[in-house]
């Protein structure tokens, strides 16, 4: 608004000093406001939609992003070992985001936003890939992919906690409606039982959504390619050392499939994925973003039968329909 605001002012001075010959204490201000209040409807879009409007763009652009990541590790683990795959994964990110952050030359962050950018840390860098790369050697794309699906109710409990903040109880009831339906498509392609793949991605939802929580609001203090930039340049000297260790240990087959995979995972994933997903939670609030990714399970399951040839389940049409409405819901109500 402010910026908006400023560039419009300098114009109207000019025309009203060119254009009109009145003078006294009014004969400005009265036309420079009057030309002010016009500005929008000359079509110039209100400034008050359009963070809203890139955020969810921003937001959903980092979901496809995350929806590609699962058909990727399986694809990286026919090259690597989980744990070496998982720790090369997060070395190439951090100097992928330390080539950027040298070349932007962005002072290093407050001392009071280190714990948070631990957090981002060991929950989005660490913690995520670690526990479904382990969940992904027992369990397929798509059963993980549902499970994942949880992700967002388990975000917007975890920020309504840290923030403070209470989402209205329509945004609430939807929430737990897509829950309930990825929920129930879980336990219905798993036979009604969970098995050790999805205690691993259970624990995967608690530290990611840690993660992005702290990571959300870190974006409404800094940018957000800086949040998860510094967050894996904090892992760099662990993840370097991880990587010489665990590649001397674990067995590498190199092959197309693994070396695009881990390349995604890197490059796509960690640092662009997470880059546009911060921002576009500094703009549209991070219950409203968390709620986005009711639709990543679905997206994964068409990447699963796309890219890696896994039977797309039957029930999986009805749950996108039904985690799609949740999703209209959750953005028009109110937080």
């Amino acid at each position: 608004m402010r910026t908006q605001d400023s560039a419009t002012a300098p114009t109207t001075i000019a025309v009203t000093a060119t254009g009109s010959p009145r003078t006294g204490s009014t004969g400005t201000a009265a036309p420079a406001a009057s030309a002010a209040t016009a500005a929008p409807a000359a079509g110039t879009v209100p400034a008050a939609s359009s963070p809203r409007t890139s955020g969810t763009l921003l937001a959903g652009l980092g979901v496809i992003s995350f929806s590609l990541t699962f058909p990727s590790t399986v694809w990286g683990l026919e090259s690597f070992g989980p744990w070496s795959l998982v720790a090369v994964r997060s070395t190439l990110a951090a100097l992928i985001a330390g080539v950027f952050l040298l070349a932007g030359r962005v002072p290093l962050p407050e001392r009071r936003h280190w714990a948070g950018l631990a957090v981002v840390a060991c929950g989005v860098v660490i913690g995520f890939p670690l526990l479904t790369t382990l969940a992904l050697q027992t369990s397929t794309t798509s059963h993980a992919a549902v499970v994942v699906g949880l992700l967002p109710l388990t975000t917007a409990t975890l920020a309504a906690v840290r923030t403070g903040r209470r989402p209205s109880r329509t945004f609430w009831i939807a929430a737990v409606s897509g829950a309930v339906v990825v929920l129930g498509f879980t336990l219905q392609q798993s036979g009604g039982s969970f098995s050790t793949g999805d205690l691993y991605l259970f624990g995967a939802l608690l530290v990611c959504a840690a993660g992005y929580t702290e990571g959300g609001r870190l974006a409404a203090l800094m940018p957000g390619w800086q949040v998860i930039g510094w967050a894996l340049v904090l892992c760099l000297p662990l993840m370097a050392v991880a990587s010489a260790v665990t590649l001397s240990i674990e067995p590498v087959h190199l092959n197309a499939h693994g070396v695009i995979g881990l390349a995604w995972v890197a490059a796509g994933s960690t640092f662009f994925g997470l880059y546009v997903w911060y921002r576009g939670m500094a703009a549209i609030g991070i219950p409203k973003a968390s709620q986005l990714q009711l639709a990543q399970p679905l997206l994964t399951l068409f990447w699963s039968v796309f890219l890696l040839g896994e039977t797309l389940p039957l029930a999986a049409p009805v749950a996108a329909v039904a985690v799609l409405v949740c999703i209209a819901v959750t953005q028009r109500a109110k937080s």
